[in-house]
């Protein structure tokens, strides 16, 4: 498949969600809601649960899969009372000395006018300065759309994963089309443009692991894996891995 076609497979009906994933990886879930400041959001779904013997707090950006799910959960667009949500369980995760693990499926944060009276960026970015400094592991897989912000407020992570049909970009091929060339007929030759595919930010360095779809059975015991590991980290060094993780995308 060509990058466009990939970002068209990522936002295809009917393939799994979060928590379809939630559901086969993480067992004994429990999900909590709201922000305790404004509301609760069921774009984003947040919990603990255990992976294998492990104690963890998940977070996904759950799109839901027919016409009524999709409302009910906004379409996968997280208002800032979900950032904040997904916040609070990550701040309880490294009180707690849990590691945490987001499902991340989202064409963007949602961009209307109460979410931007509401907060909206800083909500995002209160997030990144606080993921950036968690002391606890994480681990985000993008498991379909990875858009903008409102993907990357849950990607500033340990290990960044990818499904092979997922797409991660600062912004939709669509869009970029029309600021360019004023159409987004170009959606193809920006969707190439942009390096989005699983295969192009893995060279990049931009992500850790492109992941096989249609085996939740093999990632189930690679994040297993991955998790020993982070966890077995000494914390300065786990922090200091994670800063320079980041300052030195694009050298």
């Amino acid at each position: 498949m060509d990058a466009y076609e990939i970002v068209k497979a990522a936002r295809e009906e009917g393939r799994l969600t979060a928590i379809d994933y939630i559901n086969e990886i993480i067992e004994d879930f429990v999900e909590f809601h709201g922000d305790r400041l404004h509301g609760d959001d069921k774009a984003v779904i947040a919990g603990i649960g255990r992976l294998g013997n492990t104690a963890v707090t998940v977070i996904g950006v759950e799109k839901g899969k027919n016409t009524k799910e999709r409302i009910t959960h906004n379409f996968g667009s997280a208002k800032p009372e979900g950032y904040r949500k997904a916040l609070r369980l990550m701040k309880q995760a490294e009180k707690f000395k849990r590691p945490v693990i987001c499902f991340v499926d989202t064409a963007g944060a949602y961009c209307d006018l109460l979410s931007e009276e509401n907060g909206q960026g800083r909500a995002i970015a209160d997030n990144l300065f606080e993921m950036s400094d968690l002391k606890t592991p994480i681990l985000s897989i993008v498991i379909g759309e990875g858009g903008s912000g409102g993907a990357l407020a849950l990607c500033h992570s340990d290990r960044i994963w990818m499904m092979e049909d997922a797409y991660f970009s600062v912004v939709s091929p669509e869009s970029c089309a029309n600021i360019l060339w004023k159409t987004t007929d170009k959606a193809p030759e920006a969707a190439a443009a942009l390096s989005l595919t699983a295969k192009d930010l893995y060279k990049l360095g931009i992500i850790d692991r492109i992941c096989p779809k249609g085996d939740q059975k093999g990632l189930k015991k690679e994040m297993e894996k991955e998790l020993e590991i982070l966890m077995n980290t000494e914390l300065t060094e786990l922090i200091e891995g994670r800063y320079r993780k980041f300052r030195t995308i694009g050298y």
